[in-house]
């Protein structure tokens, strides 16, 4: 067996299967079309609508090298030699075409022909049942029997998750050798040790499982093959494990070179650089793909991803932000075949960096905590973290859940995983944007069998605002129904429409249906299955029923206003580009007939002066009123005249391009004006950031912009009048007003921390010692949290192992300070967790760190009551 590359390996396998008749494609996105995943975890993913026989493929054999990204066992990762969560699956496919007879015999040539694995050392599983794989391994390829593994369905019946395509499958198996093995007399294939390693996954898809667990016949039989090309590596190149080959050496060795740590020579050395050197590349390939830090769904992945590797940095002495680099290393290995990570590379590492360095500004603080929660459990013989804490860590340090459990799971010590969540559902402050998920099992069954009914809505939009069509269906609550009468809202198919169906950013179109019976409003247009378009409509008098002639006419007044802010957002973000840097990458839009939003990746606030550097670039294209051309082209041909894209063309080569021609030109679907001066006008209202390394514009085009301007005059004329100054002194004006204010609230303050501090000698001559404690409580009225912690530092003066509990009522509102000096906090005392029962009391809540916190309520006539309880919460806190 010659040793190769990963690259060599790569290229081999996809050559191989070029020259059997099927098509390469390149890798796609790592962010599945499919919302029942996170991210694109096989190969199989991108074709799963071929699978389900939703779309037609064009071709009936493919194969790809498909970056992949598993999440699901991400504490294992580093610890053993096959873990990983970003990694490269090799695969072929077919499509009705070819089935189990190909298959096998074509895997078993390509590693023992091609490759020059030993046939010796090779084995084959296959499904308990599956008579038909067994004869063709035995009398076609020659394995004999007592090679030949049957097994059940937890190992050789493979679906690419809880619904979707599925099926019995078969693996190859390579026998490593005694030195792999784990020692026990009955290891063999099926065993957890390295000796008996998988190589190949051959998956015969047959079936669709529903919610349901049903299993369905599909269409036709397809293929779907897998193999880990890290893992193919390692057998090639005689690696202990998948780290050891030439895909992740050299970043494990640039670790090594950072660090001044050897690598193995330590586990847990050799552990944190696996880590490094797995999820430096999971970040890379995720930023490249879109993904952006965030606390939820794919960035809260991402973040977590980062924040592991660079507290494993620390684990080797890396005390400083190092991700980025690894970053050389890492294009020397892949960048030949994936040209994004050098597209992309500025805005990788900038997100990288930045993130990383947020992350190490608490760490420290964080860890400190942790060590200390940690010994106090230790010394309390318990061996749980209280969810409470892990939740403190989470909110304020920023650690996900997972690396507090790791953290802990070194010191033998579990986490309060029910406390956390108690914690997370009591004080989350991010709220669930709702969005149009998965339909129900019963609505997915019935517009599954509509779509095999009918076939796609043939849409006729780009040509007209209207058309004559048929009602081909009607749905209420998801149920087919025949009829539809005054003041109902259902569902209509058409055969054929002029409704744009939401979209890419774009909203659905409005308008009307007429039929002989009836007048219906349209609310609103979306996909269903992405090729079948439901109206959302409103029988506005008469009745509507199944089968009647209807004509379809779109709101033109609000299309054309939705136009102008899609062609809009293309000159924006040509615009963005051409200004702020190549770096700026399109991260989502939303396009309606009253304004756009364009979100995009950049690292910090956009000035002014380059706000008004965009707006006149957009402005000039505007008035040169340029004549749009789209068309349709072919992915290759679109690329060469430079077009951005932005989404996944995953089923053809066929695409829709909109270009302005000496400007700029992109890949979209969406309605378009027909010459830039059509827009007229517009205008940057806001820009904002949404989120680590994401920023947002909102933008008005047409007469949504001149109304702005309309707004801003009657109000700058209404100041004028208000004033009495030229529009032109306003500035200045307002400037001293507001100076004016700012002298008065200064010197209120200062009358009212005087009178405040009046008070003090009367507070203290009323302190408390509660278990040995100092205990402190003082009301006021019309004192903000301000002045409450320069009265609480002025009465801590002289004392030792203080609390103080200060509450004042303000605009209408409770506002509640508590203060410990170091003494009180080494003893147990947390103002923070404190404060928070004191102000439950006033109907509010709070929080902070153990020596100062707040706390604010609304029931201001109870805030005698809270301070009186000071005593007795000081007591139960302190478990006496």
């Amino acid at each position: 067996m010659i040793k190769r590359s990963g690259k060599e390996l790569r290229e081999l396998f996809l050559s191989y299967f070029e020259q059997k008749e099927h098509k390469r494609f390149p890798s796609f996105s790592l962010i599945p079309d499919d919302p029942t995943l996170l991210f694109t975890i096989a190969g199989m993913v991108p074709f799963k609508p071929y699978f389900l026989g939703l779309k037609k493929p064009e071709v009936l054999r493919a194969t790809t090298s498909q970056k992949c990204l598993r999440t699901n066992d991400i504490e294992n990762v580093g610890r053993t030699s096959r873990h990983h969560t970003f990694f490269e699956m090799l695969g072929n496919f077919s499509f009705g075409d070819y089935f189990k007879e190909r298959a096998i015999p074509w895997a078993w040539e390509f590693l023992t022909e091609v490759i020059g694995l030993d046939p010796e050392r090779m084995y084959a599983t296959i499904y308990l049942d599956d008579d038909e794989a067994f004869e063709i391994w035995n009398k076609v390829v020659g394995l004999p029997e007592s090679k030949i593994v049957r097994m059940g369905e937890k190992d050789n019946f493979w679906a690419a998750g809880p619904i979707g395509p599925c099926g019995p499958c078969s693996e190859l198996i390579y026998d490593q050798g005694p030195a792999f093995s784990c020692g026990k007399p009955e290891c063999f294939v099926g065993c957890d040790c390295d000796r008996y390693l998988e190589v190949w996954n051959l998956v015969f898809m047959q079936y669709n499982r529903d919610e349901e667990g049903n299993l369905t016949p599909l269409p036709k039989k397809n293929i779907d093959t897998g193999m880990g090309l890290e893992r193919l590596a390692s057998i090639v190149q005689g690696a202990r494990s998948d780290f050891e080959t030439d895909l992740f050496l050299p970043l494990i060795e640039k670790v090594s070179r950072l660090s001044g740590v050897e690598y193995a020579a330590n586990k847990r050395f050799d552990t944190a650089m696996r880590v490094i050197a797995d999820h430096l590349r999971a970040l890379a390939f995720m930023i490249a793909d879109g993904v952006l830090p965030s606390n939820e769904g794919r960035g809260y992945v991402l973040r977590r991803l980062l924040r592991r590797a660079s507290r494993y940095g620390r684990v080797l002495g890396l005390d400083r932000p190092f991700l980025i680099e690894l970053m050389p290393e890492l294009l020397e290995i892949m960048a030949d075949h994936y040209k994004e990570l050098v597209e992309y590379r500025s805005t990788i590492e900038s997100v990288i960096n930045l993130e990383e360095k947020r992350f190490s500004r608490t760490l420290d603080q964080g860890s400190a905590l942790l060590e200390e929660e940690i010994s106090r459990v230790v010394r309390s013989g318990s061996s749980v973290l209280s969810g409470e804490t892990a939740f403190t860590l989470y909110d304020t340090y920023g650690f996900p859940l997972e690396l507090t459990e790791e953290i802990c799971q070194e010191q033998g010590i579990e986490v309060d995983r029910e406390e956390f969540e108690r914690c997370m559902e009591r004080q989350r402050e991010m709220a669930r944007t709702a969005s149009k998920q998965l339909a129900s099992t019963v609505q997915k069954e019935v517009h599954s069998a509509l779509l095999a009914k009918f076939g796609p809505t043939k849409f006729v939009g780009y040509e007209s605002d209207e058309a004559e069509s048929k009602v081909l269906a009607i749905l209420k609550d998801s149920r087919e129904v025949e009829e539809a009468h005054e003041g109902e809202e259902v569902e209509i198919l058409l055969a054929e429409t002029p409704f744009y169906a939401e979209k890419g950013g774009q909203v659905g179109d409005k308008g009307w249906i007429e039929t002989s019976t009836g007048k219906l409003e349209v609310l609103d247009t979306y996909y269903y299955h992405d090729v079948l378009i439901a109206h959302r409509v409103r029988v506005k008098s008469g009745y509507v029923s199944a089968d009647d002639e209807a004509k379809a006419k779109v709101d033109l007044s609000r299309r054309n206003a939705i136009r102008r802010h899609h062609t809009s957002t293309h000159i924006v973000h040509e615009a963005l580009t051409r200004v702020l840097g190549p770096h700026i990458r399109q991260a989502g839009s939303y396009v309606s007939p009253d304004y756009l939003r364009f979100d995009f990746t950049h690292f910090d606030a956009i000035s002014r002066d380059d706000i008004v550097k965009i707006e006149q670039i957009a402005n000039e294209v505007i008035q040169a009123n340029i004549k749009l051309n789209i068309f349709e082209t072919s992915m290759e041909e679109a690329k060469k005249i430079g077009a951005k894209a932005f989404f996944d063309e995953k089923y053809g080569d066929r695409v829709r391009v909109i270009q302005i021609p000496g400007y700029c030109a992109e890949l979209c679907g969406g309605l378009h004006v027909n010459a830039t001066g059509d827009i007229g006008l517009i205008k940057i209202v806001e820009e904002e950031s949404i989120g680590s390394g994401l920023r947002r514009i909102t933008a008005l085009a047409g007469m949504a912009a001149v109304s702005h301007y309309q707004e801003l005059f009657d109000l700058v004329k209404d100041l004028t009048l208000i004033s009495g100054v030229e529009a032109g002194s306003l500035k200045e004006k307002f400037t001293d007003v507001f100076q004016d204010i700012k002298n008065l609230k200064s010197e209120l303050q200062r009358s009212n921390l005087k009178l405040a501090l009046s008070q003090c000698d009367k507070i203290l001559s009323q302190r408390q010692i509660v278990n040995g404690f100092t205990v402190l409580t003082g009301k006021f009225e019309d004192l903000d949290a301000d002045i409450l912690r320069q009265v609480g530092d002025h009465l801590k003066k002289g004392l030792k192992k203080v609390l103080l509990v200060l509450g004042s009522s303000f605009e209408g509102k409770v506002v509640l300070v508590a203060m410990a000096d170091e003494d009180a906090v080494r003893d147990g005392i947390h103002a923070g967790k404190f404060i928070d029962r004191i102000a439950k009391i006033v109907g509010g809540g709070g929080g902070g760190r153990p020596n100062v916190a707040q706390a604010g309520g609304k029931e201001v006539e109870k805030l005698e009551d809270a301070l009186n309880a000071v005593p007795r919460i000081l007591t139960e806190l302190l478990g006496v």
